[in-house]
C-alpha cells in the first residue's frame, strides 16, 4: 500500500467565511491527503466583506511549530503556502521549504497579495517584496491577474495585456519554475488558467463555464486541489483540469441558493464527489 500524501499547508484560518485553512483542511482530506496546518493567523472572519473582524498575528507560534516539525525531521509530500501575516513569516516558509526540499518535497505558493486590480488592505509594499522573495523559493506558483503584475513588477492594465502565454512564460523566471495563472478566459463565458509546466516548457488552458458570480473562496478551491492532485501523481495539466472541474461544480451548487457573497462557495456538500474524482484516476497518471 502506498504512503498516503502528506502537505504542510502555511494559510490563515478565518473562523467563518469559506477560505484558507477551512477550504484547504477538508479538500485536501477528502483527496486522500493529510494536510498538516501552520496558521499564519487566526481570524474571527475573512476579510472580504465583513468589518471589525478579529486578527490575531502566530507569527511566534509559526516559527515554534515549524522548529519543532525541523527536529522531528517530519516529511512532506509538499509545502503549500497561502495568506500571510507579516513579511517576517513569508521568510520562515521559504525557509521551511529549503528544509522541506532536502526531502523531496514540492513547494506551491499561491501569491496571495490582492484581486481585481487591488492590494488586500492588509499587504504593504514590504509584504508584497518579501511575497516574490518566497515565490522565488517555488516549484509552482499559482497567482491570479493581480497577483502576477505584482510579481511581474508591472502596471495592473500592462500586466492584464499581456496574452496568458507571455505573462506565464514571463512568470516562470525562464523555466526555473511552473506556473498556473488563475483567471484567465480564453472563450466567450468561459474562465480558468493558463499553465506553464517546466518539466517540458509547454503552456496549456483549462476552460470551463463561468458561473453565476465570482465567489469568494474559488482561488483557494483552485489552488487545493490543484496541490491535492499534483501529490497524488497528476500531471500539471490534469491537476489544473481537475480542480477547474470541482471550482465549476462548486460555483453551479451555489450560485440558485442566493447566498450572500461573503459567505463563501458552498463546497462542503460536493466534497464526496471531489473524493471519487480524485481518487478514480481523474487529475491522476494512467
Amino acid at each position: 500500500m502506498s504512503k498516503t500524501p502528506r502537505v504542510a499547508a502555511i494559510h490563515d484560518l478565518s473562523g467563518f467565511g469559506r477560505c484558507s485553512l477551512t477550504i484547504v483542511i477538508p479538500v485536501l482530506s477528502a483527496m486522500g491527503v493529510q494536510c498538516c496546518p501552520l496558521p499564519t493567523a487566526y481570524l474571527s472572519t475573512h476579510t472580504g466583506g465583513f468589518t471589525g473582524n478579529t486578527f490575531l498575528d502566530m507569527t511566534d507560534q509559526l516559527a515554534a511549530a515549524m522548529a519543532h516539525w525541523k527536529s522531528l525531521q517530519l516529511t512532506f509530500s509538499a509545502v503549500y503556502t497561502g495568506f500571510m501575516g507579516n513579511a517576517r513569516q513569508m521568510e520562515l516558509a521559504a525557509d521551511f521549504i529549503r528544509y522541506a526540499r532536502e526531502w523531496g518535497s514540492l513547494a506551491v505558493v499561491d501569491p496571495v497579495m490582492g484581486d481585481h486590480g487591488r492590494l488586500y488592505r492588509t499587504y504593504t509594499p514590504e509584504m508584497c517584496r518579501a511575497m516574490a522573495a518566497l515565490a522565488e523559493e517555488a516549484d509552482l506558483i499559482v497567482p491570479n491577474r493581480t497577483e502576477a503584475a505584482l510579481l511581474l513588477e508591472l502596471p495592473y492594465e500592462e500586466a492584464s495585456a499581456l496574452s496568458p502565454e507571455d505573462a506565464v512564460r514571463q512568470l516562470s523566471r525562464g523555466g526555473q519554475r511552473s506556473v498556473v495563472l488563475t483567471g484567465v478566459s480564453t472563450r466567450e463565458g468561459g474562465t480558468g488558467a493558463a499553465c506553464y509546466d517546466r518539466s517540458d516548457g509547454t503552456v496549456s488552458f483549462v476552460q470551463r463555464d463561468f458561473v453565476g458570480r465570482a465567489f469568494h473562496g474559488t482561488g483557494d478551491l483552485f489552488a487545493s486541489v490543484l496541490t491535492g492532485a499534483l501529490v497524488r501523481g497528476g500531471s500539471l495539466r490534469a491537476a489544473a483540469e481537475l480542480a477547474a472541474e470541482f471550482v465549476e461544480l462548486c460555483a453551479a451548487h451555489t450560485a440558485p441558493q442566493d447566498l450572500p457573497l461573503r459567505e463563501g462557495i458552498d463546497f462542503e456538500p460536493l466534497l464526496g464527489q471531489l473524493a471519487r474524482r480524485a481518487r478514480g484516476g481523474k487529475g491522476d497518471k494512467a
